[in-house]
């Protein structure tokens, strides 16, 4: 991760928002697309340049905990306790929206997605764009829509090209995945995502596990069935199973990649075997960058080792579940899930 952006960065960056672009800039989570949550037709130049449907709400990215109560009808108080334990922090918490929210921010829903990154970039930029406008930035993950989530500068401009002026560089996200998502607006809390923030922590604060999500959770994305997905189709094989699996794929006339905690198959010269961090933390971080690369060299099917599901793998287990599910293909069929979930990032 860059500490500090050049100053200049920063102004023009905070000036871009203000004057209704599109940037995107870091965040310890994952890279944001971002526009100003005060200006409708700014924010929905990020639904277009993502093609992402409209019902699926953003999350809004402020400075401190002071200024999200701002974007709030109010925070209960088990969301109180969450804030002041893990903000600044990768963690969204889902609210009763404040009247003068626009409704494209939120999908048209009642609620609200607030975060407050601990990026140190981030940071800056969200506090010079308060000293000159709202200081909010509405902001999804900066990727197309139901694509891999990018997690450095570079990753970005792949993705979009000249179609976003200014990337504000702030090196490699250290957490590689997206947040953890709570809804509070009922005062209880519901976990819609999981994310480096895990059950254990959030229970140490709440006094008792967060709940699941139901029917009645808000609407959004992030948790739609398919999602988090490379170009290449991803495959989920137990560890004893993905030699033969990665054999069957190539004796079918697939080119074919393997990313597992284990080492290479010797038996298989053909087959890019990519060897994974066995620990949840550095595998979340290189995870995304990992998948980008191995989707840049062609393969058609990538077979990943499954992992653990509970604990700290938890959050990994689900984006690769998502990357893996069948795809229905547009963003206007991945729009009609039924499944209740939460923003992206």
């Amino acid at each position: 991760m860059t500490d500090a952006a050049a100053p200049a960065v920063i102004a023009e960056a905070a000036r871009a928002l203000a004057a209704g672009e599109v940037l995107a800039f870091p965040t310890e989570t994952v890279y944001g697309l971002g526009a100003d949550a005060a200006n409708p037709v700014a924010v929905e130049r990020v639904f277009a340049l993502k093609q992402r449907p409209s019902t699926h709400p953003l999350i809004v990215h402020l400075a401190s905990l002071d200024h999200a109560r701002r974007w709030a009808e109010s925070v209960p108080e088990v969301g109180l306790a969450l804030a002041r334990r893990f903000w600044p922090g990768p963690l969204t918490l889902i609210v009763r929206k404040a009247a003068h929210v626009d409704a494209i921010v939120t999908g048209g829903q009642h609620t609200i997605g607030l975060r407050v990154p601990s990026h140190p970039i981030a940071q800056q930029l969200l506090r010079a764009f308060g000293a000159i406008g709202s200081g909010a930035i509405a902001a999804p993950s900066a990727n197309r829509f139901g694509r891999l989530s990018a997690t450095c500068a570079a990753h970005v401009r792949d993705e979009f090209g000249d179609g976003v002026r200014l990337v504000v560089d702030g090196g490699a996200s250290d957490v590689g995945i997206e947040s953890t998502i709570v809804d509070v607006s009922s005062g209880r809390a519901v976990l819609l995502r999981p994310g480096a923030i895990d059950v254990p922590q959030l229970a140490a604060v709440l006094g008792e596990l967060p709940s699941a999500p139901d029917a009645h959770s808000p609407r959004a994305s992030g948790t739609l069935a398919s999602h988090y997905a490379p170009t290449a189709r991803v495959m989920l094989v137990e560890p004893d199973l993905v030699a033969e699996v990665a054999r069957f794929l190539v004796d079918d006339g697939k080119s074919v990649a393997v990313l597992a905690r284990t080492a290479g198959e010797p038996l298989l010269p053909s087959v890019r075997w990519q060897r994974a961090p066995r620990d949840p933390v550095p595998y979340a971080h290189e995870l995304y960058a990992t998948l980008r690369a191995l989707d840049r060299s062609g393969t058609e099917v990538i077979v990943v080792e499954r992992l653990p599901a509970e604990g700290a793998w938890s959050a990994i287990v689900d984006r690769l579940a998502r990357a893996a599910a069948e795809r229905t293909g547009s963003a206007d069929d991945l729009a009609e899930d039924p499944q209740p979930g939460a923003p992206e990032q």
